[in-house]
């Protein structure tokens, strides 16, 4: 494992421009809803993954398909901002670079629709290519907001080379056998752990799972599992067999979006860094509960004073 300072992650997945609009309540079919604020803001599972990672201190290479756009402009400029390394994201004049219409109403509850655009023109000889030539790289990172076939490649990659690999099955969808076989860790939310668990579509998930039914997905999907509980926190399953839940510190809730996409950044953080899986769920909680306190996506992750009080959270776990 890498020393905190050299913790080195590759990211295979997705960007988007978010488009967020704050109201009071959702409008119904066919309804005209006055907003209270609107926000263009840099998001994308794997650019958020990949944010949340390098604002801890990882060394963070990007691994994506933008377009030929100004959206695909200003996300290099992100990145290159970010310090994250861009050398394995490409650029395609065949479609639009991804964008996420989000609407977030009052009390922070968000509902998003992903157009992936260029993140589907992604291939896998690109995923394997960065993977076999990133130096020393600890973790690999993926979602499901790209082809399955390119983070299979990247993953397959990974452990020739040793690399941990962390799968977040999001939007839930069912995991192609190919990446499953290369996956050592999967984070799904409350959502996506019913979906695998065979709970059915996302209105049918009402409660947290169980130690037991955890401890069945892990072993059928062959895993280590994290699952995120929202306010809940997060429940861990290691290669021990044993449940640790971790309840995350208060806050009040402005604005949930990209709230997963910390937890797994920071996680895959605490793992490159050395640090066991209970404490690096601990830290992503921290930096999950920070990002909700804050309005937008990316702009609402811990920075500075923030994440000093997350590690020195996590590390109360060791």
């Amino acid at each position: 494992m890498s020393t905190v300072e050299g913790a080195r992650i590759v990211v295979i997945g997705s960007t988007m421009i978010d488009m967020i609009s704050y109201m009071p309540r959702v409008p119904d079919a066919g309804e005209t809803l006055i907003g209270d604020q609107f926000a263009l803001g840099f998001g994308g599972k794997g650019a958020n993954q990949a944010v949340m990672a390098r604002r801890l201190g990882a060394h963070v290479w990007m691994v994506g398909c933008l377009g030929t756009d100004v959206f695909g402009d200003m996300t290099v400029d992100n990145f290159h901002a970010a310090g994250i390394d861009t050398t394995y994201v490409t650029r395609t004049p065949e479609a639009s670079s991804g964008v996420a219409p989000i609407w977030v109403e009052a009390g922070g509850h968000n509902r998003i629709v992903c157009v992936p655009g260029a993140n589907a023109y992604m291939t896998e000889d690109q995923a394997k290519t960065a993977v076999e030539s990133v130096p020393g790289v600890d973790v690999v990172v993926g979602q499901f907001e790209v082809p399955q076939a390119v983070t299979a490649a990247g993953f397959q990659a990974a452990k020739a080379r040793g690399a941990i690999t962390i799968l977040n099955p999001a939007p839930a969808a069912e995991i192609s056998t190919e990446l499953l076989a290369v996956t050592d860790w999967l984070i799904p939310n409350e959502v996506e752990f019913g979906f695998l668990a065979g709970a059915g579509a996302a209105e049918d998930v009402s409660s947290a799972p169980t130690d037991a039914t955890l401890a069945e997905v892990a072993q059928r999907f062959g895993v280590k599992l994290v699952a995120t509980l929202g306010e809940a926190g997060a429940a861990v399953l290691d290669a021990s067999g044993a449940v640790v839940r971790i309840t995350p510190p208060k806050t009040r809730v402005v604005d949930t979006t990209g709230a997963g996409d910390a937890f797994v950044g920071a996680f895959s953080y605490g793992l490159a860094a050395g640090l066991p899986p209970t404490a690096a769920a601990r830290l992503g909680c921290a930096c999950a509960t920070a990002s909700v306190a804050r309005p937008g996506t990316q702009s609402s992750f811990p920075v500075a004073g923030d994440l000093d009080d997350a590690l020195a959270w996590a590390a109360t776990g060791l």
